[in-house]
């Protein structure tokens, strides 16, 4: 049996090398355009920032390396031209020497990865103009960087690649102007989130400029359609990537979202022996079982794994994504999994969402806070998603909570989870039991919580709305929500009796944990309508700074 495998970097190696593991006498050829193979991409922005020196760290493995270890023949500098899958043959063409060959397959796996997005913009072919996919990319950016002795950079877009590198340039004492056409950092996150991220940016000195897009880039400035001009000897372009699926289609494969391959379970696209695998192709989600394209380096690893193995008679089959994502800008972690509140409420859900602020261990040990926004089904209670931000512990809890959503667990199964605890690593009641516990009060127990966005309309539907301050007196008089009235539950025991349970009441503290026992207060006895503001005062505080 021979198997032809187009793509050398993740999905592509990952197949061949678990095709070599299932079938020793089968001859494995990969094709592979560039020159470097089997790269880590997700740690470049770390190279240009120089917390990575040795580029052999990140290009570890050569075509030497697979047939010596694997006997899998890789030829780099080969492009693929075109697929006869009624003949099984392919075109490949040598871009050294200009030769072209013709090849035959019994199995054909499609990994031609993804590409770069350029906007149309006048001016993005410019030499001071990069985009960051490949090792060659980020090889081109230090050189220029090195060269020119930049300054100035202007990253377009604030998604993960681009916020990676904005904190490596900015460690090499780089001025870093983010540029977003969306109203908000991350589009990832829900907007609530994404003012975390937000506000710690701008902490940091960084430039942020929300709902711009660009008009035009010139040789040191930029000029957004806003009509402010951005100085910037160096720009990159961090919007997004495209499937490379030109020869699947001119193959007559079929496409799918985001013009990607679409393949079963078993990476079989619609034509007999042929497969495709990694960031060229669609997946399924696994709560709403419909198609997305959410390209990660794992899931090019994972679906790379499974169709060597089903080119080789195993029975390993995808079972779909959650998105689950995760990376740090400065000191800050940001991690996603599920769907979003936005997104389940796309979805036809009614959603149920939280904000949880904890910190990952005691703050005897120097726990750092997160913040961490559960949502949920009100129907029928199953967990949909979950977004953290914080400086420690955030990858701990993001796994935790993509497992529970993968088990189809519901919010009150969190508490229950016989989660690792210590002084050193957690606290008693970790903070994704937390998450789970005001989730299960919320649907199960009567105790509803409000947003900032959800009480203004509130207040306009019933003026009578009576807002309650639980924390401390020296806190209220340092700041409170307006026309809230100071009472700690200690003082609001004494005073239900004079209070009108028709009424809706509002209750909050700093983070929420005070506000739920003045909550508790009030439901007991026998008030109708009380809700605790979600995440407390910080939570709100930090929206209210982010519509100023």
């Amino acid at each position: 049996m021979r198997i032809v495998i187009i793509g050398a970097v993740a999905a592509g190696t990952s197949a061949a090398a678990k095709a070599r593991r299932n079938n020793e006498t089968a001859e494995i050829v990969i094709y592979e355009k560039d020159n470097y193979i089997s790269y880590s991409g997700c740690g470049m922005p770390y190279y240009l920032g120089d917390e990575v020196v040795d580029l052999q760290k990140l290009t570890p493995r050569n075509p030497d390396f697979f047939k010596t270890k694997y006997n899998v023949d890789v030829l780099i500098r080969h492009e693929v031209m075109s697929i006869s899958p009624t003949e099984k043959k392919i075109t490949v063409k040598n871009l050294e020497s200009g030769a072209v060959i013709v090849d035959y397959y019994d199995k054909l796996v499609i990994a031609t990865g993804a590409s770069a997005t350029v906007p149309p913009i006048l001016g993005a072919d410019r030499e001071h103009i990069f985009v960051l996919r490949s090792i060659n990319d980020m090889l081109r950016i230090k050189d220029f960087i090195n060269a020119k002795k930049i300054s100035k950079v202007a990253i377009v877009g604030t998604g993960f690649i681009g916020l990676e590198v904005c904190e490596n340039l900015v460690g090499l004492g780089i001025s870093v102007t983010l540029i977003e056409k969306l109203p908000q950092v991350t589009p990832g996150l829900d907007r609530d989130m994404a003012i975390h991220v937000l506000h710690h940016l701008k902490e940091k000195g960084i430039r942020v400029i929300l709902g711009a897009s660009i008009q035009s880039i010139e040789a040191e400035t930029i000029e957004l359609s806003n009509g402010v001009k951005v100085e910037a000897s160096m720009v990159l372009l961090s919007t997004g990537v495209r499937p490379n699926t030109a020869l699947a289609k001119a193959a007559g494969i079929s496409l799918g979202t985001a013009n990607a391959i679409q393949v079963n379970s078993k990476m079989q696209t619609n034509i007999n022996d042929i497969y495709a695998c990694g960031d060229c192709i669609e997946h399924f989600h696994l709560i709403t079982n419909k198609p997305v394209y959410r390209p990660l380096g794992s899931t090019a690893n994972k679906t790379g794994r499974i169709t060597g193995d089903q080119i080789t008679g195993g029975s390993l089959e995808f079972r779909g994504i959650l998105g689950t994502g995760i990376f740090r800008v400065f000191e800050m972690t940001v991690a996603t999994t599920g769907l979003s509140e936005k997104e389940a409420i796309d979805e036809g859900f009614d959603p149920v969402i939280c904000h949880n602020i904890k910190p990952h261990k005691p703050e005897y040990l120097n726990g750092k806070e997160m913040v961490i926004k559960g949502v949920a089904d009100r129907k029928t209670g199953r967990l949909l998603g979950a977004q953290i931000v914080g400086k420690e512990g955030v990858d701990k809890r993001i796994d935790v909570f993509a497992t529970a959503i993968t088990f189809q667990a519901k919010v009150e199964d969190l508490f229950h989870l016989d989660l690792a605890y210590a002084p050193p690593f957690s606290t008693t009641k970790d903070p994704v039991m937390y998450t789970g516990m005001i989730l299960d009060n919320i649907i199960h127990r009567n105790r509803p919580v409000i947003t900032k966005t959800e009480l203004q309309k509130l207040q306009k539907q019933h003026p009578e709305t009576h807002i309650m301050d639980a924390r401390a007196v020296a806190q209220f008089k340092k700041d409170h929500l307006e026309n809230a009235e100071n009472m700690m539950p200690e003082n609001l025991r004494k005073k239900t009796a004079k209070l009108d349970p028709e009424k809706p009441y509002i209750v909050y503290c700093n983070k929420g944990t005070t506000g739920n026992a003045a909550q508790n207060i009030l439901l007991n006895n026998g008030f109708k309508k009380v809700f605790n503001l979600s995440g407390g005062f910080k939570q709100y505080k930090a929206e209210q700074e982010d519509s100023l």
